[in-house]
């Protein structure tokens, strides 16, 4: 069986953040999906759980980040093209997202990011296949 990865995110509405991540293309698992969670896909082993506060800290005993002051995480995710970057950013300025640093052109390496409704930050990049090669 592959390994697979399950981000926890803490959202204030979690209608919203369903909206606001359906505009981007992803789709959610309704087998984990209940009014207090979903289950975002991402790729075939690599899921983010959306939990509503009260959901999220039954698992955590500690209180939840303030994202207006802090960063929590960076979750990164590679994109196919330059232009898969900037159309997931420009997807989510449009369903209400922001930016929060400029794009970063490293030549053989691209970058760029947003957070969502409630300050989560999802940084996108995309690398030539031929610098991964050597």
């Amino acid at each position: 069986m592959p390994q697979m990865i399950f981000v926890n995110l803490p959202v204030k509405d979690l209608d919203a953040s369903v909206a606001f991540f359906t505009a981007l293309g992803f789709s959610f698992n309704p087998q984990f999906t209940d009014e207090t969670a979903t289950c975002m896909v991402i790729s075939d082993t690599i899921f983010a759980m959306l939990l509503t506060h009260e959901k999220f800290l039954s698992f955590s005993p500690r209180p939840i980040a303030d994202t207006r002051q802090a960063v929590e995480v960076l979750t990164c995710l590679s994109r196919d093209s330059r232009a898969d970057v900037d159309a997931m950013v420009k997807a989510a300025l449009a369903a209400g997202g922001t930016t929060y640093k400029e794009p970063q052109d490293y030549g053989f390496m691209y970058g760029h990011g947003f957070q969502d409704l409630d300050g989560h930050v999802w940084e996108l990049m995309w690398m030539d296949p031929a610098a991964v090669q050597g």
